[in-house]
């Protein structure tokens, strides 16, 4: 286990679709049960919604908010699915300065504002054996 993620937890797998409210339908069906309330992230070009699975992990769906955003990009080059795993962390820039010292590409230097009011930065797919993970931690 690497040492700084020691304390770290699933928080959510979030998925990326064209409209949630169409999208949250197969999990609804599975038992889970979304939040009324949806967040946009306008930095991220994202409104999200979320639905616990369990005491810590979520399943976010990704919902484009405009045209020029990553998950509009990411709908249409890959369509609907899986776009990340995010894990929390106690505190998320010593994550990330460890994690670079290590090798692994940030898509940002610094944490930045994510949804759910936390503090997030990324490590690039191709750092991580074709995965994009988010590392989150709730702001103060």
């Amino acid at each position: 286990m690497i040492p700084e993620l020691e304390d770290c937890v699933l928080d959510h797998i979030a998925i990326a679709v064209p409209e949630i409210e169409s999208a949250k339908k197969v999990y609804e069906d599975l038992g889970l049960v979304f939040s009324e309330e949806r967040e946009v992230v306008k930095e991220q070009g994202v409104t999200t919604a979320f639905a616990h699975v369990d005491k810590n992990a979520h399943i976010e769906l990704l919902e484009p908010y405009g045209e020029s955003g990553p998950i509009h990009r990411y709908l249409e080059k890959k369509g609907p699915g899986i776009h990340h795993l995010c894990f929390k962390v106690k505190d998320v820039a010593q994550t990330c300065r460890n994690l670079k010292e290590k090798g692994y590409i940030l898509l940002n230097e610094l944490p930045v504002s994510g949804a759910n009011n936390c503090l997030v930065n990324f490590l690039h797919p191709k750092s991580t054996g074709g995965v994009l993970i988010e590392v989150s931690q709730p702001k103060a």
